[in-house]
């Protein structure tokens, strides 16, 4: 059993979910049943599955929701890359999220690959 409230990636994540969430209060109203939902589903399942996974009996399967929240990670950067497509929000505010999702991609990555 691993304590997730330790790892910096776990933290990392809660810390990007609570920027996107004050970013898409910025996005039209419209959005607020499309893209915004689903940005903060995907980036709430981060931090959750870290969380989840943290308290499961094997590294194997800690593992497991490590990798379903590495795609979760993708899922945001994805939904982001979208927003700045569309130009739902400035350009500038998009490039620092991306680069705090890039950042958690690669600290999970990484601590899967040890923790094998």
């Amino acid at each position: 059993m691993h304590n997730f409230e330790k790892l910096l990636f776990w933290k990392k994540s809660i810390s990007l979910a609570k920027h996107i969430y004050e970013v898409c209060q910025e996005m039209n109203n419209d959005e607020k049943y499309g893209l915004i939902s689903q940005i903060k589903r995907s980036v709430i399942s981060i931090p959750s599955n870290i969380a989840e996974g943290s308290g499961r009996n094997s590294n194997k399967e800690f593992n497991h929701f490590l990798a379903i929240a590495l795609g979760s990670a993708f899922e945001v950067q994805t939904q982001l890359i979208l927003v700045k497509e569309l130009d739902l929000l400035p350009e500038e505010k998009i490039e620092v999220l991306l680069n705090e999702v890039s950042e958690i991609q690669k600290m999970i990555y990484s601590f899967k690959n040890n923790l094998k």
